[in-house]
């Protein structure tokens, strides 16, 4: 008989991988909610199917065939409580780790609870019949899709993982007609690889090692970085919070920002770390990702996660690094001799945020520790890199308004002798200001306090809100609380709580100020530096950054010809055409 499968698409996705996973082996029990995925399965020659009218015995003999065979095996059902007859099988697989995937079929979720007939709520299923447990909606967008794809993909791959055991698929169907579908979708397998697993080639091409939101480095990791990137002739690109100090340093802000410019081409992203603030990093495009991480989840931050590394970072690096290419260092030349003429036509910048980070970024003493608020104290400091021993963090964990002066204040008891420096707009600093009161606070705490009295978020150029104009300030951008940018607010509230105050309402008194406030020695006070600014001039700043213009490109290419190769030379005249 020819193929032929259901058009409902998150069942083809499902078939899909499950060719791809080795799933072949198949107990199928009656029903109506899962007859697409069965009469799919059955027109394929691939799946070996057996029946079991009922649901319990179907359960225990996939746990017999899985073990006896070394397969994993599925298991399909209806809705209602046939779903239910599975768990003391399953119970009996996750206790022993046997391979079963179950997949309970059901109507559309917006069903559940409405008296509807033969609907059940399967959300929470108990802790010890499923490893992992998913529901793989009916597909509408590409969105839908994808999220189909990595949830499947999840769920498949948990099979084997840790010993491996039982896995729970929860499929919705919309009883599709329709078997017109001849050949099923290239669906995107991600493979999981373990320390003890065999590792698969690299890929040849250009790589760049992608740093989310880091720890301190190690001597050990930072070693096996560079010398996988003396190999590879790879390049890092990192931001503040990856915190990555070595020689292969591609500090990305401002180069992946700008609109005009088509980006260098990636062959492959190495992805380290964990949520970034940093949404230029969306903008790094490759064909693969690969992400490593102790966690071995499957996390697709770019859209194309291709395999997963479940172990410690300086195991794949070192496991990957070998000789010294004779190449390494020429693509970050390419990246860095881009990067240098961009910052060369950086243009006079409003007093604003973006202009303090322009003048103190490179100022800040060595081996302080920066500490950022989310969103435009993060995003505006990331265009300016810092000495390489200053190490930053940021909540970008649950990236909330809340907590950044706390988390700069537990930061600075860790080490009495270190400077801590904060940046935080008005809006987090009033949010979290009691934080200053703790009696345990130190001297050496510095906050820059960039006061302009709303969410100036939300009135950038770049943000939806933006489009209501001087409306967007009354509910949206929370405007005009804690009396608007009073001169004397915080200055009495700081000085009474021991603080020396510095305040500055434009870049002269900004810069008569700056040097005071970046002492390197730890002064007899905390500081708390604040700055009066315009919201439109935020806007102004960050238009102008993400906009730059490369002229004279004759000029430039005299610059940087004899410092990189000509084919180096040949890929940025292709980009800036």
């Amino acid at each position: 008989m020819k193929n032929q499968y259901t058009a409902e698409r998150n069942v083809q996705i499902v078939i899909s991988l499950m060719k791809q996973y080795g799933i072949r082996k198949v107990i199928a029990s009656p029903g109506t909610t899962n007859y697409t995925l069965v009469a799919s399965l059955q027109q394929d020659p691939f799946f070996q199917m057996y029946s079991s009218a009922e649901e319990r015995s179907a359960a225990y003999m996939a746990c017999g065939l899985a073990v006896e065979s070394g397969e994993p095996v599925a298991i399909t059902c209806t809705g209602a409580t046939a779903s239910r007859n599975y768990m003391p099988g399953l119970t009996e697989a996750y206790y022993r780790k046997i391979p079963v995937l179950a997949i309970t079929s059901l109507q559309n979720t917006s069903k559940i609870s409405n008296n509807i007939p033969q609907v059940i709520d399967r959300s929470s299923i108990p802790n010890d019949i499923a490893n992992f447990s998913v529901l793989l909606r009916s597909i509408n967008t590409k969105e839908d899709e994808l999220s189909c794809q990595l949830l499947a993909n999840r769920a498949m791959s948990s099979l084997f993982r840790r010993g491996g055991g039982p896995v729970h698929i929860n499929l919705e169907t919309t009883y599709s007609p329709d078997f017109s579908v001849e050949e099923l979708p290239q669906v995107r397998k991600i493979q999981r690889v373990c320390s003890g697993d065999e590792f698969p080639e690299l890929p040849s091409g250009r790589i760049a090692v992608v740093v989310g939101a880091h720890k301190k480095w190690s001597p050990r990791l930072l070693k096996a970085v560079d010398a996988f990137c003396d190999s590879h002739d790879a390049v890092v690109f990192s931001e503040h919070t990856g915190n990555y100090c070595g020689k292969y340093r591609f500090f990305y802000t401002l180069y992946q920002s700008q609109s005009f410019l088509d980006k260098i081409p990636v062959d492959l992203t190495v992805h380290i770390g964990d949520v970034s603030g940093e949404y230029a990093m969306f903008g790094i495009k490759a064909p693969k990702t690969w992400r490593v991480n102790p966690d071995g989840e499957m996390r697709d931050t770019f859209g194309n996660l291709d395999k997963v590394f479940e172990m410690e970072e300086a195991e794949f690096f070192e496991r990957y690094a070998g000789a010294p290419s004779e190449r390494a260092g020429s693509t970050l030349k390419l990246y860095t001799e881009m990067s240098r003429r961009l910052y060369a036509a950086v243009p006079e910048l409003p007093f604003s945020n973006l202009w303090m980070a322009s003048v103190m970024a490179g100022k800040i003493p060595e081996g302080s520790v920066l500490h950022l608020a989310i969103l435009n104290s993060l995003r505006s400091w990331n265009f300016f890199d810092t000495h390489p021993s200053v190490r930053c963090y940021s909540n970008t964990g649950g990236f909330g308004i809340d907590g950044c002066m706390s988390s700069l204040v537990g930061a600075s008891l860790a080490d009495a002798n270190r400077l801590y420096f904060c940046v935080i707009g008005d809006l987090a600093f009033f949010y979290d200001m009691n934080a200053l009161g703790n009696r345990s606070l130190g001297k050496n705490v510095r906050i820059l306090l960039v006061n302009n009295g709303k969410g100036a978020e939300f009135r950038l150029f770049s943000h939806p809100a933006n489009r209501f104009g001087d409306n967007a300030d009354k509910f949206i951008a929370a405007g005009g609380h804690y009396a608007g940018k009073s001169p004397t607010l915080v200055k009495n509230y700081a000085q009474d709580l021991g603080f020396e105050y510095l305040c500055a309402s434009n870049k002269e008194e900004f810069l008569q100020n700056c040097d005071r406030f970046l002492t390197p020695e730890i002064t007899d006070r905390p500081m708390l530096f604040e700055a009066f600014v315009d919201a439109e001039a935020e806007s102004e700043a960050l238009k102008a950054i993400t906009s730059i213009t490369l002229s004279a490109k004759k000029e430039f290419y005299k610059t940087i010809r004899g410092a990189i190769p000509q084919e180096g030379i040949n890929l940025i005249k292709k980009i800036l055409k």
